[in-house]
């Protein structure tokens, strides 16, 4: 169980490090959400949502993860998560999707930010200080450096942890996310994706 823990954390780390510029400076991040087109070499063709096909380059040491399905239920005090959610009228964060960082992991992203996926949302990366239980879901209370936020989790959230995997996953029409560094040519270098696996796609 340890080493499979500590797999997991490298290649988490991997994914969710961005290949940084030579020249040192922080570089532009971007997500690509989509379906794998083709892999050629180390050159991974999606077709984003919207039909724009989008090219990401795989670095040399670049890793591959897939997600599996947890229960709301197996989220306890203490867990370091991300939560991606959306603000009712009232301001409110409901949460679409929660994932459950391995331990090794614990810390990366920490914050709570703007997300890509659909307009408005955004993304904490906490740990969870408490859970709280409602007659339906859960209310997830995060706190991370400089805050903390409240998040409702309601039962139809999708609930992810890491699962490790290859490269043979990257098939034409696989469900795939990934995160890398955007060059002022508009390359985006990415160190590892998260590709869909038995059924369950990256939520992210």
């Amino acid at each position: 169980m340890r080493s499979r823990c500590i797999v997991l954390g490298v290649l988490a780390a991997l994914i969710a490090a961005p290949v940084a510029a030579q020249t040192g400076t922080p570089p532009t991040l971007a997500n690509v959400r989509g379906k794998i087109v083709k892999l050629d070499g180390q050159t991974l063709t999606v077709k984003a949502r919207g039909g724009k096909t989008v090219p990401v380059k795989l670095a040399d040491d670049f890793r591959v993860l897939t997600v599996t399905k947890i229960k709301l239920a197996d989220i306890k005090q203490g867990d370091f998560v991300g939560a991606a959610a959306s603000p009712d009228k009232s301001g409110k964060l409901h949460a679409r999707e929660v994932l459950v960082f391995p331990e090794t992991m614990r810390g990366t992203g920490e914050g709570h930010y703007p997300w890509d996926y659909k307009q408005g949302e955004t993304m904490t990366n906490a740990t969870v200080a408490e859970v709280v239980g409602q007659p339906k879901g859960r209310t997830l209370k995060l706190k991370f450096k400089g805050g903390e936020k409240e998040i409702d989790v309601p039962p139809k959230a999708t609930i992810v942890t890491f699962a490790p995997g290859d490269r043979s996953l990257l098939k034409p029409g696989a469900v795939v996310f990934a995160r890398g560094a955007q060059g002022p040519d508009g390359q985006i270098t990415a160190r590892g994706v998260t590709v869909g696996n038995k059924g369950v796609n990256p939520p992210m």
